[in-house]
């Protein structure tokens, strides 16, 4: 049995196309056109990663999840919106969600960030992660290759954010917002810091993985 999806999308043409393009990918999916039906649904059942359209009659998807996070429940949450602006993505974040897409996204993109999106909680849920030639240790804050070095908190979480995007170019501010999320003394010049320092413990250890970007612009996981 594939992994679980939870969507709630109102407009019935996109909850039906969304449907079978995640069941073609072999995920199994509970779908709802309203955000208390899906609500229910959530507070009743496990589910490996939720999609939540925020504009829905009778309960919006920030107000399901707003719910759902103050009974502690970390379902991964995606937030659907046909809306771009600024304040709707930081309420949704801000609220505890994991991503979001605006409308209209690609059926790509989509799964791309589902993918992304379950790889991460894997990855939260490893104290040791292995991933390419390396080895990342949570517990004892180390990664390794041919030889081990140790990473600060900031390193590993880094690491951590940069292998759950492998192969994605991610922005200096996109880094620093998820890393440094509570700290308003750190800029673009804090996170090529700590970028230059995990290049360089990542050749020290001669690992094949490569950080490709320059300072204050986009940066992306690689193998050489």
């Amino acid at each position: 049995m594939g992994q679980k999806i939870l969507l709630a999308e109102d407009t019935a043409d996109m909850n039906k196309v969304v449907t079978a393009v995640l069941e073609h990918d072999g995920y199994e999916v509970d779908s709802f056109l309203d955000g208390k039906s899906a609500l229910k649904a959530l507070m009743s059942n496990r589910y490996d990663a939720a999609l939540l359209d925020i504009m829905m009659p009778g309960m919006t998807g920030i107000e399901v999840l707003k719910e759902i996070r103050s009974t502690n429940d970390e379902t991964p949450v995606i937030l659907l919106t046909a809306k771009s602006e600024i304040e709707d993505k930081v309420d949704g974040l801000d609220a505890g969600a994991n991503d979001y897409l605006t409308k209209p996204f690609s059926m790509k993109e989509l799964l791309a960030r589902i993918r992304s999106l379950l790889r991460t909680q894997n990855v939260a849920n490893n104290k040791i992660i292995v991933f390419s030639d390396i080895k990342v240790d949570s517990e004892n804050l180390t990664v390794s290759s041919e030889n081990t070095v140790g990473l600060s908190n900031h390193e590993y979480e880094l690491i951590k954010l940069l292998i759950n995007n492998f192969g994605r170019e991610l922005d200096t501010d996109f880094i620093k917002d998820h890393i440094w999320d509570d700290d308003d003394s750190a800029d673009a010049d804090t996170v090529w810091l700590y970028i230059s320092y995990l290049k360089e413990k990542l050749d020290s250890i001669s690992s094949k993985l490569e950080i490709k970007g320059e300072k204050g612009g986009q940066f992306i996981l690689l193998e050489r």
